[in-house]
């Protein structure tokens, strides 16, 4: 009778290391095939009840008729890497289009890129980059009429527009305000 032996400590957290790596691959990957779903809603929307406090308001998309090429990644901390908003990119028009009613915070170029940044009020606060736009700050912008269009620069690829929100002074999922962010599934693993 042969004995069975344990294999090595080693061999054994490598081990446990690959299946955490294939589980996490496995959620990322749901929660990336579900945010095109969300992004063909319709062009204007109420915030879901799941999502911030703010379950009235009403959001449309900055882009008409899009895929979601990046999606939000919340950091560590407040100072870590990450991707704080969602990259869209247009099917069709390059036009971007105020998300909802509110004022003009800031509108220029920061490292040779043009940012927009719109104050909802309710604690909300969307930039939008690269874009072109002729607004200037202080000018109230209606949700869903053009604002801009897309242009070069920054991280976002060509083509493609970045949005991001912060709910008083913190980044959010802009998706939160959609009700396209699906719920964890934790699936089985390992032995």
């Amino acid at each position: 009778m042969a004995s069975r032996t344990r294999p090595p400590l080693a061999a054994q957290s490598t081990r446990r290391l690959l299946h955490a790596a294939v589980v996490l691959t496995l959620v990322v990957a749901a929660v990336l095939m579900a945010a095109p779903a969300a992004a063909r809603s319709p062009d204007t929307v109420s915030a879901s009840a799941e999502g911030p406090d703010e379950a009235a308001a009403t959001w449309s998309w900055p882009v008409r008729g899009f895929r979601i090429v990046a999606a939000y990644q919340a950091p560590a901390h407040d100072y870590g890497p990450g991707h704080r908003g969602i990259d869209l990119q247009p099917t069709a028009s390059s036009e971007v289009r105020a998300p909802r009613s509110g004022v003009v915070a800031f509108a220029g170029r920061i490292a040779d890129r043009g940012i927009l940044t719109i104050d909802h009020g309710d604690g909300y606060v969307t930039t939008l980059e690269p874009v072109d736009t002729t607004l200037h700050a202080g000018t109230r912008v209606e949700g869903g009429v053009v604002v801009g269009s897309i242009a070069l620069g920054g991280h976002a690829a060509a083509g493609t527009v970045h949005f991001g929100v912060r709910l008083n002074g913190e980044y959010v999922n802009p998706l939160l305000l959609f009700g396209g962010v699906p719920r964890a599934v934790l699936l089985p693993c390992c032995d």
